[in-house]
């Protein structure tokens, strides 16, 4: 028998990825899956592109999850801390909400509001020296989606002090699954089809994280809404920090960064990212240029929101945490 998993909030778009990916892990073995309104249903009937995995969604009870030895907590921002605080340290937990995320707790009530629960390692093993934080970790918070794909374009920038810091503007558009799977009239077909919609303009709650994990002073943030299922295209701009900054500069940074990172993929020269080819992997690719009239550096990253923006990010998490190798039962490449 494997290292007893458990995944709650399972019937979500992030824990429905989370149960296929760990249907496929060679080392995690499935025993629970949970959820409020669909608990009872089984697996196939609340995710039908899991046809055969024989399991039934039970009810969230902190007595079975202390059976495990992993927990995924799938669920709404500011849910996850209640559950957390009923479980062992015996148990790992990997949570993909935001609770414990953010280390200043004004920040916290500034774009979640109510109490903040405190802070665990943050899960983005790419960040200098964070894989062995993650790694000596029992609880890691995982990143938000947006988060992912705009600090592996923008981190190694500021750190390397190719940018101003306090002039940093994103624009980043994503598929319908980063909304969750509750009905909205806005989410419908026949309303998302066809359109481009920006959505928590100059206010969304993940400029905080991203500020806190890459040192970005100031952040421009305009997130929109795409007319496709899942992915991310974010395109981050800073103001350069001299004029004799290229793109081949950018590149080399960016490359030198992720030397060691399997997951995220530095582009050749004329070739540009694009959201269908990191579909159902855990990669990120990047480009960049530098604009020719503002001078302004550009770094544009896709991922799958659903794969390295939640649960493959997780599952990598996860794996650093048992002293697996961290691209165990996760892919690499997309779809197509």
């Amino acid at each position: 028998m494997g290292i007893r998993t458990a995944v709650v909030g399972a019937s979500g778009y992030a824990g429905g990825e989370l149960l296929r990916l760990l249907a496929g892990h060679p080392d995690l073995d499935l025993v629970l899956a949970t959820a409020h309104s669909q608990a009872g249903r089984p697996v196939a009937g609340v995710h039908p592109h899991l046809a055969g995995l024989d399991l039934v969604l039970g009810a969230t009870d902190p007595a079975a999850l202390a059976e495990t030895d992993l927990v995924f907590l799938a669920l709404p921002h500011g849910e996850s801390a209640a559950i957390a605080a009923q479980l062992p340290d015996t148990v790992k937990i990997v949570d993909l909400g935001a609770d414990f995320r953010l280390i200043d707790p004004a920040q916290w009530g500034r774009y979640y509001g109510g109490e903040h629960a405190g802070t665990w390692t943050y899960g983005l093993p790419e960040l200098p020296g964070q894989r062995l934080r993650v790694a000596a970790s029992d609880r890691v918070a995982a990143t938000g989606c947006y988060a992912v794909a705009t600090i592996l374009a923008l981190a190694p920038l500021v750190a390397a002090g190719l940018i101003e810091a306090e002039d940093v503007v994103v624009v980043a558009a994503s598929g319908t699954s980063g909304a969750g799977k509750a009905p909205k009239a806005h989410l419908l077909g026949a309303e998302v089809m066809g359109d481009l919609t920006p959505y928590k303009v100059g206010a969304h709650q993940h400029v905080a994280e991203i500020k806190q994990a890459t040192g970005a002073a100031s952040i421009s943030f305009t997130p929109v809404l795409a007319p496709m299922p899942r992915g991310i295209l974010a395109t981050v701009t800073g103001r350069p920090a001299n004029a004799d900054i290229t793109a081949n500069v950018v590149r080399a940074v960016l490359a030198d960064a992720y030397a060691d990172s399997p997951f995220v993929h530095v582009l050749a020269e004329g070739q540009w990212p694009h959201t269908a080819a990191t579909f159902g992997s855990n990669s990120a690719h990047l480009q960049t240029a530098v604009d020719i009239d503002s001078g302004r550096v550009i770094v544009v990253s896709a991922i799958d929101n659903l794969g390295k923006g939640a649960a493959g990010q997780a599952v990598q998490c996860a794996n650093l945490m048992l002293g697996l190798p961290e691209t165990t039962g996760l892919p690499v490449h997309g779809v197509r």
